[in-house]
């Protein structure tokens, strides 16, 4: 179909001086405006909520178990997230244009990859320590300490970091997509795109596989926890005060797992629309409107935004934490020995 100077001039383009500009996506400005305020609250949840999360676990010495480092280092994921990559995705959805250059799209999209790769292995690993305490919990010390958590979180950090960058920066993930890259190499477009083979490599290793083990975990401890709790039943007519105390921490354990339980619930609401979209669209010719991939994104995004909240509600310890930085940094009473 030809296209006459007439119908150019009627198009936006995101650069107008720029013969090569992308089309601009044309919004009504109601709707850029109830796109910002959905987008821009999530955004500022995300990045204060998992911050107040890192200050609290790093002030607290009480709280720097095992468990909480990985507790603060996905903190530290979804805030990096927070800041580096949701404010220019937003911008880039809600104005139809991607305004910040070929290179910081890159780098953009391979930080985007990265911290989402992340921020899933941080929750498997919760969910890995969260079954040895549970299930075999006169291991736990022996296996779960901070050592082998830095290991773990190390390894988490480099495979992320390698991973996506080297399949953003060699650009394996579009070979044989060739036709449908030229047609979105005009300035002002960025968007990761995958070939068949990667999707199913990337979706497969970054949350198939990670989904299925943490599914699994949880489901056998759900088993053992009631498990435990029918034995307590049985054996609650001998109340010794060693008896009490293994009561009251089996209580506390199964509470953590039904907290961790919720975490999982909101991981699979958040991530898996995307990542089946993302899995199907190669397979349909990306038949798949741009609106509704940004959507099921900011949707994933999401996950990182509910996180702390969640530890805020279940944790009480966390609850009290929470108090005591708001009654030392804000007046509300007068703490002078912050402790747990």
């Amino acid at each position: 179909m030809n296209v006459t100077d007439t119908d150019v001039e009627n198009i936006l383009l995101c650069f107008p001086h720029q013969r090569d500009s992308c089309p601009k996506v044309q919004r009504f400005s109601v709707v850029q405006v109830l796109m910002y305020i959905l987008t821009l609250p999530t955004i500022f949840m995300t990045v204060f909520g998992n911050l107040l999360v890192i200050i609290i676990i790093s002030h607290f010495k009480q709280l720097q178990s095992p468990t909480n480092l990985v507790i603060l280092s996905l903190a530290l994921v979804d805030c990096m997230l927070g800041c580096l990559v949701m404010p220019f995705s937003m911008v880039r959805w809600v104005e139809g244009c991607w305004f910040m250059g070929d290179i910081f799209c890159k780098i953009h999209s391979s930080l985007d990859m990265t911290l989402g790769t992340a921020s899933i292995l941080h929750l498997c690993l919760v969910s890995v320590d969260r079954y040895i305490a549970i299930c075999e919990p006169l291991k736990y010390r022996m296996k779960v300490t901070k050592p082998i958590m830095v290991f773990c979180l190390t390894i988490i950090w480099l495979f992320s970091l390698m991973f996506s960058f080297s399949i953003v920066l060699s650009k394996v993930n579009v070979q044989g997509l060739e036709t449908l890259s030229m047609s979105n190499t005009c300035l002002g477009y960025c968007a990761l795109t995958f070939n068949k083979e990667w999707t199913v490599i990337v979706s497969l290793l970054n949350f198939f596989l990670p989904g299925t083990i943490m599914s699994s975990l949880y489901l056998k401890i759900f088993f053992v926890a009631r498990k435990q709790a029918k034995v307590i039943c049985e054996g609650i007519s001998v109340v010794r005060s060693r008896e009490v105390r293994s009561q009251y921490s089996e209580q506390r354990e199964r509470k953590a797992a039904k907290t961790l339980g919720i975490v999982m619930g909101f991981f699979l609401l958040c991530w898996l629309p995307f990542f089946m979209a993302n899995i199907i669209d190669p397979f349909f010719n990306f038949m798949t409107p741009a609106d509704v991939f940004d959507t099921l994104i900011w949707l994933a995004y999401f996950n990182s935004m509910c996180n702390p909240l969640i530890y805020g509600f279940f944790y009480p310890r966390f609850q009290t934490a929470f108090k005591i930085i708001l009654s030392k940094y804000f007046h509300f009473s007068n703490t002078s020995n912050p402790s747990l």
